[in-house]
Formats: structure tokens, C-alpha cells, sequence
């Protein structure tokens, strides 16, 4: 008698544990780690996507912030977190396409450690100078600095920041030579644009667009591959000469490695239906975002091409950080 309780028990727990297997995902909570400041613009972004997904999944989707170290100790919680889908995680070009060419010691790999889920959406950049600044276009701005190499200033929210990198992808391309002042933020660098103390600075569109309609600053032009519905009357940076030349930046949802493909899968739907959503591309224009939505393939291609295209903007330019 003993032994068929025994057995009864035993046959209750199998399948009790494969009736908890077979559950659809997620069963409880899920954890959305940031490594950028809450009230940033990429944290606009992952509150939106974790209440959407909150609102279909039934679970709390809750947006871990976890700053400092250029993003590093972010990036390191996604990592080493248990693979199991109730870790998820968002990375941008500056933490999986900058910071390996700037830091040679990092505690994750881009490309081992994560298992590339969506792009999530794109955020346009732009270069911009004060009003008074003589140059009206990028070649104008090129054919000035070269008159006057090692003149010449531009702001930046700091030593490889996601304005420093495409200033010096643009000084690379055009042979000319400018001096980096290094901020401690954008906001600052922007000010003094603003203020007319520095002349030159790679922005996000959203923040300098109002600013160049009232003619508070000029943008000569945008960073993408194409233009935008925003900004359909300002060329972009590779139509002035440039050919090739791409700045934008990104951000996406990554997973740790080793996550069952079966959950990729259903994260993946999950953003890409998120992102196709009306109210989703509406609010996060209004924050200077494009959203996307891609396929694993698109964003892990996207990855492998930045980290090698800015690291060897990194290394001719002899960066460091500070």
C-alpha cells in the first residue's frame, strides 16, 4: 500500500512539473534590465514596451534601471542573468558597438554573451551649429576646416559618446581635423551650442529640430541613411558628399545566451508587435524615436556590422575613455 502511494505520489509530480512546463510564458514576473538612467530617453522607450507587454502577457513587466560605468554594469546584469526569459535586457549602439573598441578589458562579449532578440527602434542624430557659424552645408563645413585644421571646436556629451563617435566618423571622411571638447553630458554641450561658446555638435534630431525651425540653430544635416518624415527637407549627411556615411543610433531587446529559441521566439513576436503598434510609433516620434521591429537576424547583423565599423573608427582615432 505504501509503495502505491509511493508511486501515486511520484506519478503526480511528473505530471504536475510537465503541466508547469507546457504553461505559456511567462507565468510571473519579468524583469526588463536598463543600464540608462530612469527619465532617459531609451528609458521612455522600455517603460512603453514593458506596460504593452505587461498588458498582453497578464504579468508585471518591470524596468530595472541599473546605471553607471558607461552602461557597463547594465550590460553585465543581462549577461550573467539566469536564461530562463524572465531576465530580458536593452542594449544601444553605444553599449554593444561602442564600448568594446573603447574599453579592452569588458566583463560581457556582444556577440557570445546575448542572444540578439529585435531592434526595437532607431533615433535620428544630426549635425548642428550656431546660427552665426559662416558654414551653411556640410561641404561648407569641410572646405572651412580644412582653411583652418586644428581651429576649429565641437561639443560632445563626453570621451566616446554617441555624439563624440560621429564626429570623429565625419572627421575620418573627409580628411579634416576639429577639437573634441568633451562635456560632462549633452545637455551642457548643447547649451553652449545654443549659447554660441562652441559652434559644432552631433545632437538627437528631437532635441535640436524645434531649435532650427525658429532659427535658434542650424541643422546641416542628419545622420541617417535616408531622411525622415521629420526632417524631409534637411539632406542628410551622406547626400552632401559623404556617401556611406551612417550615425543614427538604436537600441534593442537582447536575452541572455542559452534562453530556449522557443521563448526567443515569443519575445521577439512580442516586440515586433509592439512596435507595429500606432500608439507605440506615435509617442516614441514625439521622443525622437523610429520604431522597427526586426527579425533576430536583422538586429544580430546590425550589431556585428557597428562593432566593427566604429571600432575602427575607435582605433584610428586613437580613443580612450576618460
Amino acid at each position: 500500500m505504501k509503495r502505491m502511494t509511493g508511486c501515486v505520489a511520484v506519478l503526480a509530480a511528473v505530471l504536475s512539473s510537465s503541466a508547469f512546463a507546457q504553461q505559456k510564458y511567462p507565468v510571473r514576473a519579468v524583469r526588463v534590465v536598463l543600464p540608462f538612467a530612469a527619465g532617459s530617453a531609451v528609458d521612455v522607450l522600455a517603460r512603453l514596451y514593458a506596460q504593452r507587454m505587461s498588458e498582453n502577457w497578464g504579468q508585471q513587466v518591470i524596468v530595472d534601471n541599473r546605471t553607471g560605468a558607461n552602461g557597463i554594469i547594465g550590460m553585465e546584469a543581462i549577461a550573467r542573468a539566469v536564461a530562463d526569459g524572465y531576465t530580458l535586457g536593452m542594449g544601444n549602439i553605444a553599449t554593444l558597438a561602442i564600448n568594446p573598441g573603447l574599453y579592452p578589458k569588458l566583463p560581457y562579449d556582444p556577440l557570445r554573451d546575448y542572444v540578439a532578440v529585435s531592434l526595437t527602434a532607431t533615433i535620428g542624430n544630426c549635425l548642428i551649429v550656431h546660427p552665426s557659424f559662416p558654414a551653411k552645408g556640410v561641404q561648407e563645413l569641410i572646405a572651412l576646416a580644412k582653411k583652418r585644421p586644428g581651429e576649429l571646436n565641437y561639443a560632445s556629451g563626453g570621451v566616446g559618446s554617441a555624439q563624440h563617435i560621429p564626429m570623429e566618423l565625419l572627421q575620418a571622411m573627409s580628411g579634416i581635423k576639429l577639437v573634441h571638447l568633451a562635456y560632462k553630458g549633452i545637455t551642457p554641450a548643447f547649451n553652449d551650442v545654443m549659447a554660441g561658446q562652441v559652434p559644432i555638435a552631433v545632437t538627437g534630431v528631437a532635441q535640436s529640430l524645434p531649435y532650427h525651425r525658429n532659427g535658434r540653430l542650424r541643422m546641416l544635416g542628419t545622420t541617417g541613411s535616408k531622411r525622415t518624415a521629420a526632417t524631409s527637407d534637411i539632406p542628410t549627411i551622406a547626400e552632401q558628399g559623404l556617401k556611406g556615411y551612417e550615425a543614427d543610433s538604436w537600441t534593442g531587446v537582447l536575452l541572455p545566451q542559452g534562453t530556449p529559441p522557443e521563448i526567443v521566439a515569443q519575445v521577439q513576436a512580442e516586440i515586433v508587435r509592439i512596435s507595429l503598434l500606432p500608439d507605440t510609433r506615435e509617442r516614441l516620434s514625439a521622443a525622437g524615436f523610429e520604431t522597427v521591429g526586426s527579425t533576430q537576424e536583422v538586429f544580430a547583423a546590425l550589431i556585428k556590422n557597428d562593432l566593427a565599423r566604429l571600432g575602427k573608427v575607435i582605433r584610428d582615432a586613437n580613443i580612450r575613455p576618460e
